[in-house]
Parts: structure tokens; sequence; C-alpha cells
């Protein structure tokens, strides 16, 4: 089965930084793209990030633009995403999310707050 699990949440100061991961199984990885989104308390879940199954390319939401970069690593079957100069609005449970059967992680939570 398809098994995502993120990892790397945590409380930062803004300005500061996290990296998350997200290990997955149970699927072609290195075939599949991959993304991460969001979600804040009392508001929608919203993408953040996708990136094909090579790497090549890569995509951010405007809000994170310039401050977020999303990676993978084929060989560890895992995706990252590289949190830099975070702000009290990136407080959130982030997911990944594989569009194998729609399946989403269990999330991670990041709190940013002084």
């Amino acid at each position: 089965q398809v098994q995502l699990v993120e990892s790397g949440g945590g409380l930062v100061q803004p300005g500061g930084s996290l990296r998350l991961a997200c290990a997955a199984s149970g699927f072609t990885f290195s075939s599949t793209a991959m993304m991460w989104y969001r979600q804040a308390p009392g508001k929608k879940r919203e993408w953040v990030a996708t990136i094909t199954s090579t790497g090549g390319s890569t995509v951010l939401a405007d809000s994170v633009k310039g401050r977020f970069t999303i990676s993978r690593d084929n060989a560890k079957t895992t995706v990252y995403l590289q949190m830099n100069s975070l702000k009290p609005e990136d407080t959130a449970v982030y997911y990944c999310y594989a569009p194998i059967r729609a399946s989403w992680g269990r999330g991670t939570q990041v709190t940013v707050a002084s």
C-alpha cells in the first residue's frame, strides 16, 4: 500500500529554518510527481509546492517563493521541503501528497512563533 510519512516539523522562531522530509513507499516513487500542502487552523488545505518525478522542475506557491525549496532523492524515496525565513503565517500542519490513489501523509506540525 502507498505510505507517506512526514517528519521534521517543530517550533521555530520567526526568521528560522526547518527541513521537512516525506518518506514514501508502496509505489514507483521515481516515476511520480510529489507535492507538499499545508493547512492552518480554521483554514482550507492549500498547495505549497510540486516537484516532477526526476526533480527537473519545481513549482512553488507565491506565498513561499524565494523562501522554500522542494527537492527529492529518488534513491532514498524521499521528498523534502526546505523552509527558510519562516514567518508566523507559515504555521500549519504540512502534508505530503502523491497522486497515486490520492495518497496523503498524516502531516507534521510547523509552528512559527516568538
